[in-house]
């Protein structure tokens, strides 16, 4: 669809609302399910009747990475392909109803088997999201709404930190799992109340739902915009056209960099969120402390993600992905220094700004730059490679912790790797514009966009 100015954006507000919060409990779901483990990790690491080594541990934290790598890649595809809104739905249902069964699991193999099959769910819904958030959202204002959605994230992760603050003492570590799966009872709602994707059916020639649809919403002066043939038949690529576009000369160099940029964003949102609590531990918290760190780390990247946002559609998202990614690089290694528990509450913050903020933002950037027939696709793609970096954190916080090498080399680490993420979004070209593209509506000679 081509883009609309902002001043001719006739999308109700409410409509905009409505999608946002539909997309922000599937999101804040499954930041619960991704967080949990992290918030657990130091429970199962003392569970005698599974006797779990670090590096088993962190293979653990890997199995619904490796879920989500194949749940982005397929999901996010079929998204451009059969639909938005039943993509996320079947994500959903995936996502959480594993979850029940990794809290029955009775061995650390079929505890594995169900975090796998779990994130494919869990990968799936974020292209998903993001492709109906900037959909719905007003140009002006994408980031920011992103940012807005993408809260649910974070703050999933704190309900799982808070979970095992309160849970975790008096019903273990399955418990907390278990409350993961509480979420399933929210699909018949957003079912009810998330609209289609108007881009994605009118992409299928289905114009008259989309319509009917747009009516539905109160959507003013809506006009197709996807090019109809001189008969009124539908325009449509080929079905590999939707992944081959991301590959063109025109969005290569755009794809490699901003795969690198986001694989090394996961492995920071994922290192930290799985192994943040055991190195505060280590450095001599208690684990009500080293939990704090987590809850601090995921309430300032949620606060983080809507400042980011709002500055990224003021200024430029290049230009505030490359500060932060750099500053939270900073904020990760001034935690190597005995600091009071106060400054290095602020030090962690700033590490959750520039690892999970900065990481929303680069994938609002993804869905928003390329075109929308290959939206959820491109956005899948780069966060289905990315998963590698997801999969890569928890273990190489497990070979730092199994190789006895002391607890500041994490922080090293994972500081470089922020530094190289903000120099391969350094390297992402301007997008380059698109052709206005028209439609004239067999039924009505008026061009319009909306």
């Amino acid at each position: 669809m081509a883009t609309a100015p902002v001043n001719d954006w006739n999308v109700p507000k409410k409509t905009t609302g409505l999608v946002l919060f539909c997309c922000w409990l599937a999101i804040l779901a499954e930041g619960y399910d991704v967080g949990v483990l992290g918030a657990i990790l130091p429970a199962l690491a003392e569970y005698k009747e599974w006797n779990l080594s670090p590096l088993a541990l962190g293979g653990l934290g890997s199995y619904a990475l490796i879920g989500m790598l194949i749940g982005a890649l397929f999901i996010g595809t079929l998204s451009d392909l059969v639909g938005r809104k039943k993509m996320l739905l079947a994500s959903m249902v995936i996502f959480t109803l594993t979850q029940a069964g990794a809290a029955w699991a009775p061995t650390p193999e079929l505890f594995g088997i169900f975090r796998l099959i779990g994130g494919l769910g869990m990968g799936g819904v974020i292209p998903v999201a993001a492709a109906l958030t900037i959909e719905y959202s007003a140009p002006n204002k994408r980031s920011y709404n992103y940012g807005l959605m993408y809260s649910g994230y974070s703050l999933g992760i704190v309900a799982a930190a808070l979970a095992a603050l309160f849970v975790l003492p008096v019903g273990g570590w399955r418990a907390v799992i278990a409350i993961g799966a509480a979420p399933v009872v929210l699909i018949p709602i957003i079912w009810k109340f998330l609209p289609e994707s108007l881009e994605y059916l009118e992409s299928k020639g289905r114009r008259s739902e989309a319509k009917a649809l747009a009516a539905k919403l109160r959507i003013a002066n809506y006009r197709p915009v996807v090019p109809v043939a001189p008969s009124g038949a539908q325009v449509a690529d080929p079905w590999w056209k939707t992944i081959t576009t991301m590959f063109s000369r025109k969005y290569l160099r755009s794809t490699v960099f901003f795969w690198i940029s986001l694989f090394c964003g996961l492995v920071l949102v994922y290192g930290l969120n799985t192994w943040l609590p055991s190195i505060m531990k280590k450095a001599g918290y208690d684990l009500g402390s080293s939990l704090t760190f987590l809850l601090v780390f995921s309430l300032a990247s949620a606060i983080g993600g809507l400042l980011l946002g709002r500055a990224a559609d003021k200024y430029g998202k290049k230009l505030i992905l490359v500060v932060f990614y750099i500053l939270g690089g900073l904020g990760i290694m001034l935690l190597v220094f005995p600091n009071t528990m106060v400054v290095n509450l602020l030090f962690v913050a700033f590490a959750g700004v520039g690892s999970i903020s900065t990481s929303l933002v680069l994938t609002g950037y993804i869905a928003d730059y390329y075109p929308a027939k290959v939206r959820g696709t491109a956005t899948g793609w780069a966060l289905s490679f990315a998963r590698l970096g997801a999969i890569s954190g928890p273990l190489i916080g497990g070979w730092i912790a199994g190789s006895k090498l002391p607890f500041e080399a994490n922080f090293a680490i994972f500081a470089g790797i922020a530094v190289l993420a903000a120099g391969a979004v350094a390297m992402i070209p301007k997008p380059q514009p698109e052709v206005p593209v028209t439609a004239v509506d067999p039924d009505d000679a008026t061009v319009s966009a909306r």
